[in-house]
């Protein structure tokens, strides 16, 4: 009797540990396969800095050319006389600052586009669906509400144009006079190869 005491003793003992375990092994495996903890949501939207003939300019005090990112948030950006500059935010719209301004560009979480003058005047440029608002150095503020394209220009009679990326310009970025060469002798070829062509391939002048 004692025998089978212990038997069974010993595996009710056994069937606890293998029911321990395999709770045990369930809880873990859910611990590393449960859900993962949230994505972070998607960058923040920022803005690409362009600056005339590539020359700098102070963001929130400090040196900039083109190719920097203005952060999302708020930024101070002061441009020198005979320096412009413009701020793409893609998919949103532009900030383009004129020479000799100072200016505090605030974009959104959502792209939305915010801008205060302090000094000069600046035009503010935005894609329907997204919001603007320019304050200008007297205090007047315009807003744009993203139902539609929007322009507001604080620079009557002051023709700021964009600040494009630095390039030469014309055919495959070689300049104008480039160009303008390259496509002459096109055409001065293309001139000599069809007066060739009429003369029946011959080039010394016929004689009678």
């Amino acid at each position: 009797m004692n025998l089978r005491y212990k038997r069974m003793t010993a595996a009710m003992a056994l069937f606890v540990v293998f029911a321990v375990t395999q709770v045990y092994l369930g809880v873990s495996l859910a611990a590393t396969t449960g859900p993962s903890t949230p994505a972070v949501q998607g960058s923040q939207v920022t803005g690409i800095l362009t600056t005339q003939g590539n020359k700098p300019i102070t963001v929130n005090s400090a040196s900039a050319v083109s190719g920097a990112t203005i952060p999302n948030g708020t930024t101070t950006i002061e441009t020198p006389d005979g320096v412009g500059a413009t701020i793409n935010i893609p998919g949103h719209g532009s900030v383009q600052i004129a020479p000799n301004s100072k200016v505090t560009i605030e974009i959104g979480p959502s792209g939305n586009i915010k801008v205060v003058i302090t000094q000069g005047c600046a035009v503010l440029k935005t894609n329907r669906g997204t919001s603007g608002e320019l304050t200008n150095a007297q205090g007047v503020v315009t807003k744009a509400d993203g139902s539609a394209a929007s322009l507001i220009d604080s620079c009557p009679g002051k023709n700021v144009a964009p600040i494009v990326a630095a390039g030469g310009g014309g055919l495959f970025g070689l300049g104008t006079a480039a160009t303008v060469a390259i496509v002459g002798g096109a055409i001065g070829g293309t001139a000599a190869a069809i007066a060739l062509a009429n003369r029946g391939g011959n080039p010394s002048p016929s004689r009678p």
